[in-house]
């Protein structure tokens, strides 16, 4: 029969405390939980800024007869992109749209038990950008200026947004994982990749490419002309975009 040896002191527990040491969340996963909710926070908040500029830019160029164009709304979202990730990729990764966190899910590079969190984060940010635009310059017709409504058939806004957002997410996805490149120049290319996408595709389909930038302005404005194709086509486009560059590179 072994010899039974004591405990070490350091190992005991105190009578009445065995199930609170139980419970007691680790060092490790406390950290992840802080690291999570910092990137939670940073979503949301990149996805407020992003969305409530590019609605602003939209409304100023309504209100004052067209005083941006075309070339300038496009400008102020793909500029908007560009200091908004380069500030805050080292933080969250700086996806700022439920397709891209998707896309990197499919592919191992967001955990999934991050996916919802993110998403969450991203559509909250939307909304709630989308009625500070609506406090703030409340136009009387906001709806038709801040929302997404096709100007061509289902089909056709189903494959200009797919589109567009394959070719987003191929330039991201090229950024982003790349042995060689640096962190930061994902957020030119993305400015640039969005900027082009607007100036090809804002006047049909309102160039949404984010299934969140979508859905706020709807929430907010009661406006869900044909919502349904923004909400599936962006992630589809995106897990292809991935993919393709995984599948080339």
């Amino acid at each position: 029969m072994a010899a039974i040896h004591p405990k070490s002191p350091s190992k005991v527990v105190p009578l009445g405390l065995q199930n609170e040491a139980i419970l007691r969340p680790s060092p490790s996963s406390t950290k992840k939980a802080t690291a999570l909710v910092k990137k939670v926070v940073a979503e949301f908040l990149g996805t407020f800024l992003l969305i409530f500029i590019v609605l602003s830019a939209l409304v100023v160029n309504e209100v004052h007869g067209g005083a941006l164009g075309l070339l300038g709304v496009a400008t102020a979202g793909g500029m908007a992109v560009v200091v908004i990730v380069a500030s805050l990729v080292h933080v969250s990764g700086s996806h700022l749209n439920p397709a891209i966190s998707i896309a990197m899910a499919t592919f191992g590079y967001l955990p999934r038990a991050q996916l919802l969190p993110y998403m969450a984060a991203q559509f909250l940010g939307s909304t709630t950008a989308s009625f500070a635009v609506k406090v703030i310059y409340n136009p009387a017709n906001l709806g038709a200026t801040i929302t997404t409504v096709p100007a061509i058939g289902t089909v056709e806004t189903l494959f200009v947004e797919f589109t567009i957002t394959f070719v987003l997410l191929f330039v991201i996805t090229s950024l982003a994982i790349h042995r060689k490149a640096v962190k930061e120049s994902i957020a030119v290319g993305a400015g640039a990749a969005v900027m082009m996408n607007a100036l090809i595709s804002a006047q049909s389909t309102g160039a949404s490419m984010n299934p969140a930038r979508t859905l706020g302005p709807a929430l907010v404005t009661g406006t869900y002309t044909k919502i349904w194709v923004y909400m599936v086509a962006p992630p589809l486009g995106a897990v292809a975009g991935t993919g393709a560059y995984i599948a080339l590179k």
